[in-house]
């Protein structure tokens, strides 16, 4: 299991990805698979970190069997803490 740094890590890792491939639109989202091979998070830490990340309102997941993600997307309030974010670091 991930330590709580890797864990914080895999999160914003998650956030930034689908912030930028997807440019912000709530429209869109990115697979699990995708979002597993570019960040190179084990299986296991995604399920854990996208459920953490549902929890706190910041995406929507859809979950095959297994509680794998199977699409991610931001939510409106997912986009506005990405956009703060962006903004502060000018």
């Amino acid at each position: 299991m991930a330590t709580l740094q890797e864990r914080k890590h895999y999160r914003d890792a998650i956030m930034k990805a689908l912030y930028e491939t997807t440019e912000g639109n709530r429209f869109l989202g990115v697979t699990g698979a995708k979002l597993r091979d570019d960040l190179q998070v084990p299986e296991q830490d995604l399920a854990a970190a996208c459920a953490y990340l549902v929890g706190e309102g910041l995406v929507t997941v859809d979950w095959a069997q297994g509680n794998t993600p199977v699409m991610a997307t931001l939510t409106h309030q997912g986009i506005r803490l990405m956009e703060a974010e962006e903004e502060e670091r000018g």
